[in-house]
């Protein structure tokens, strides 16, 4: 399939947009610095996170890392091919080192992917990026919720039958066991959350 060389740009851009039938081979070209999604061969431009949102996930992925074992990588922002037609970028995800030598990374290195819900997001992740993750059999798929009255942690386990099964959901400081041993002070994240949004209101 062709997407229109003579197109560059905002034009080629526009022109993607349209389309519902796209490869991850069509969109290798894009510019780096621009934020997008392949979700069933629909292009998916993605805005820049606010400062909360990106907060949170920092946060998550240096507790990850703190008792990561060797052989295991943890990144923000990086993307993941799930199949021809969807291409994903978590907001953390964990994957093993030896798929480390492209971009974006393979489904099956995947060992878990996290996902921090905004409010352009929240259908999206409990949806359809919900049923790639898991048709494709990644082990782990966290859901963290910054908009709820309390920063929440939803953690889904796949089962042997192939589902997600929520293993717990939590707004309390925890220390879950898969991948790894790994604590969440969520307490610290919601007073976080809440000063910066006290503050910005006062402005």
């Amino acid at each position: 399939m062709t997407i229109a060389p003579h197109l560059v740009g905002q034009d080629l851009i526009d022109h993607l947009l349209g389309r519902d039938d796209l490869t991850v081979d069509d969109i290798a070209g894009l510019p780096e610095d621009l934020r997008f999604e392949l979700l069933d061969g629909r292009l998916v431009l993605t805005p820049r996170a606010l400062p909360i949102h990106q907060f949170i996930s920092v946060r998550a992925n240096n507790a990850i890392e703190e008792h990561c074992p060797d052989g295991i990588m943890v990144n923000v922002g990086q993307a993941v091919r799930l199949d021809r037609f969807n291409e994903l970028c978590p907001d953390v995800m964990v994957f093993r080192e030896e798929g480390a030598d492209r971009s974006p990374i393979m489904s099956a290195d995947v060992l878990l992917v996290i996902e921090v819900i905004s409010p352009s997001s929240q259908s999206v992740d409990l949806g359809k990026k919900f049923e790639r993750y898991r048709e494709l059999g990644i082990p782990a798929y966290w859901i963290i919720d910054p908009l709820a009255e309390r920063v929440t942690l939803t953690q889904f386990l796949l089962g042997p039958d192939g589902s997600y099964r929520q293993h717990l959901k939590t707004d309390e400081l925890v220390t879950v066991e898969e991948p790894w041993k790994i604590t969440l002070d969520l307490p610290a994240w919601t007073r976080r959350r809440d000063l910066i949004r006290e503050r910005t209101r006062s402005r």
